[in-house]
């Protein structure tokens, strides 16, 4: 990265001094930036939080974009303070350092309005936490159990249905040390498994997750949410997904040397669809 263009050395009888071309800083700046970027980040701008298929993540979203904001204004109010400060009273325009006094109404503005902001965030906050723990009057269960290194479902409320839910073997081959294929050729790659995670939508889930190892974390950034797989423990959450379609996610807590080789698969479809599929499921484990 080379900022010598945006900097211009003037050498004078009394040394050397550094003079800064405001333009050429800017065009410096930016084209840093843009070489530390991923190109592909840069291409499809994924910068941001997904909206996700529930209404727990579309409040996650909408919070986090409304506490984005804030802090934007904030950010652009204090800096631009700051900038305008330092050029308008600079030493070489002759400012002289002020003499600060105490001032009541400053001190109240200044700690009356951060905590009016704290409020304005705090009252949606609390609503979402409460959203977020509130599992009551569920639909369906679905026990979720973390092993090294796959999960095991158990549908509560179906008997006989339940399975192991691994990476797929495509996956499975191509990470292997001189498997002979390229990884680009694999579909989904290390997203994919044998056995995907069916639900019904427009349906309340409730998720009971465990593990039978080590900590797992069951994590779908679709759903808006990801739980730990406590052994010994049973944590609960709740989804109901609005849109059919297939959702990717895989474990996010260290959990052992394949961690990144433990994918979960949802398949949200009609609730026609999932009835079917549950008689399937019940008719080949008799």
């Amino acid at each position: 990265m080379n900022f010598a263009p945006a900097i211009e050395v003037v050498r004078g009888s009394s040394g050397m001094k550094i003079s800064s071309n405001p333009r050429r800083l800017l065009g410096a700046a930016t084209a840093t930036l843009l070489s530390v970027l991923p190109l592909s980040v840069l291409a499809d701008w994924g910068l941001n939080l997904p909206r996700g298929v529930t209404p727990f993540s579309n409040t996650v979203y909408d919070l986090h974009m409304m506490v984005l904001w804030i802090c934007v204004v904030i950010g652009i109010v204090v800096f631009g303070a700051m900038f305008y400060s330092m050029w308008k009273f600079r030493k070489s325009k002759g400012a002289v350092a002020a003499n600060w006094h105490e001032s009541t109404l400053v001190e109240v503005v200044w700690t009356t309005l951060p905590l009016v902001i704290l409020i304005i965030v705090a009252i949606p906050a609390t609503k979402a936490l409460i959203m977020m723990e509130d599992v009551a009057n569920a639909d369906m269960t679905v026990k979720v159990t973390g092993y090294q290194w796959k999960w095991h479902y158990d549908y509560v409320d179906h008997e006989g249905v339940d399975f192991f839910s691994t990476i797929s073997q495509d996956s499975n081959v191509a990470r292997q040390k001189n498997s002979g294929v390229d990884p680009f050729s694999v579909q989904n790659y290390l997203l994919d498994v044998d056995n995907r995670l069916v639900l019904p939508t427009n349906t309340k889930i409730r998720f009971l997750t465990t593990a039978g190892d080590v900590i797992h974390a069951w994590w779908v950034p679709a759903l808006g949410w990801k739980r730990d797989a406590v052994p010994g423990y049973i944590n609960e959450s709740w989804a109901t997904i609005q849109e059919e379609g297939v959702y990717r996610g895989q474990c996010a807590e260290l959990c052992g040397r394949d961690h990144g080789f433990m994918p979960v698969v949802v398949e949200a479809v009609s609730p026609e669809r999932f009835n079917a599929w549950v008689a399937e499921q019940q008719a080949a484990a008799e």
